[in-house]
């Protein structure tokens, strides 16, 4: 035999040797219980900037909740939730999964509030075969382009925004706009997944323009926004940045001139931030009401007591899946990665929450979403009494299929 034909000879049994490993690696299975004497759950997202009530520690809260319903323990061990604040910075958010990940041994990482830190970290665990659940993000990229094996999306996502506020509107009569974009992953694929339904129904983008996030003076884009002549001024932000253009197109008199206010991503939290006199008249999409029956009353009058709030749907969402992620460990057997994301798409969700919903091959978890009017000053009749339901959205109207999202794993 030449030095060479030996040279492939081992070569090729070297091959064959690997494929037989990772074959019988495969087909190992999980090992049962946790594998370290707890089940640790991170929710990570903003507690001090532009999304703090968003979110924020009322997510922490009502993550906590979730653990406590479910009785402290999983595989008779107990579950803990560690937090931290990610300030809106993909870098931190980033070095904070990493170390949780690394030392800290964190199994799952939840709420993710803003969408270039829930793709930086989803991308990380996915490196890592650790599982993200994503709340407070909005980006469909998360289970569209970028999905991963261990990413899910929970509580909403710009097309369920789009076909919710942006479609009632344009149903209506709004079929010219312009955008104030938050200039960021999140503000781009709002945009977007409004632009593609608006157009679909026959309307019209006149323009639009993007402003930094926490942006604190909005009238050069607001005075844009007026002389453009659309019928709708599109708001692609969130969070006080929604709260303050609001408040300064009251200046303006934009709404007073005939122009109407589409506030395409806006909660509880900000419509009680912003006081009804300011927010009343907002068309809106949430997946959550706490006054929509009994189960959300429920659910509501707890977290009321220990936060003084009520929830939106990013702290009902994040319940919803903590207890999920919790119920694929239990019918698992184990915390291992692969085998838990298997379950949490074989379960059914159900709860206050999710009512009968649906995780897809791509991590979307599928359920009603729900289109609101915020009530006048005069209408509501209690604390906290601001909705009015105009319509609910089947869940699989409000989110795109596995196969149409885009995701290389259902293609």
């Amino acid at each position: 035999m030449t030095r060479l034909s030996k040279a492939l000879a081992r070569t090729t049994a070297l091959a064959a040797g690997l494929c037989l490993a990772v074959a019988a690696q495969a087909q190992t299975p999980a090992p049962k219980g946790a594998s370290d004497g707890v089940v640790k759950i991170g929710i990570l997202n903003d507690q001090s900037g532009v999304y703090a009530d968003f979110g924020g520690r009322g997510s922490v809260e009502a993550a906590k909740m979730a653990v406590e319903d479910f009785g402290g323990k999983v595989l008779d061990v107990p579950v803990q939730i560690v937090d931290a604040d990610h300030q809106n910075k993909p870098d931190i958010a980033s070095n904070v999964a990493r170390q949780w990940y690394d030392t800290d041994r964190v199994d799952a990482i939840m709420e993710l509030t803003t969408s270039s830190v829930a793709l930086a970290v989803q991308g990380l665990s996915k490196e890592k075969r650790k599982i993200t659940i994503v709340d407070g993000a909005a980006t469909s990229d998360l289970t569209g382009k970028q999905c991963t094996p261990y990413g899910f999306h929970w509580a909403y996502d710009t097309h369920a925004l789009a076909v919710g506020t942006g479609g009632s509107l344009v149903e209506t009569g709004g079929d010219t706009w312009f955008f104030l974009t938050a200039d960021y992953a999140f503000g781009s694929a709002l945009q977007a997944d409004v632009t593609q339904y608006v157009t679909q129904k026959g309307g019209k983008v006149v323009g639009a323009v993007r402003h930094p996030l926490s942006a604190q003076d909005f009238s050069s884009f607001l005075l844009q926004a007026q002389g453009s002549g659309a019928k709708i001024i599109g708001l692609a932000n969130a969070g006080l940045d929604t709260s303050n253009a609001i408040k300064q197109a009251a200046e303006f008199g934009i709404v007073q001139g005939g122009q109407r206010l589409a506030a395409l991503l806006f909660t509880l939290s900000e419509v009680h931030g912003l006081g009804l006199k300011a927010a009343q008249g907002i068309v809106l999409t949430e997946g959550y009401y706490w006054d929509l029956d009994d189960q959300a009353r429920a659910f509501a009058k707890r977290f009321m007591a220990k936060t003084g709030k009520m929830p939106n749907m990013i702290q009902a969402g994040t319940y919803s899946s903590v207890t999920h992620y919790l119920k694929a460990v239990k019918a698992a057997g184990t915390d291992d990665t692969d085998a838990v994301a298997a379950k949490m798409r074989e379960l059914k969700v159900d709860d206050f929450f999710g009512r009968g919903g649906t995780v897809q091959a791509n991590g979307r978890m599928v359920h009603d979403m729900y289109l609101f009017q915020v009530k006048t000053p005069a209408e509501s009749k209690a604390p906290w009494d601001y909705y009015k339901l105009l319509a609910t959205i089947p869940g699989d109207k409000a989110f795109l299929s596995a196969k149409a999202s885009g995701c290389p794993l259902t293609q």
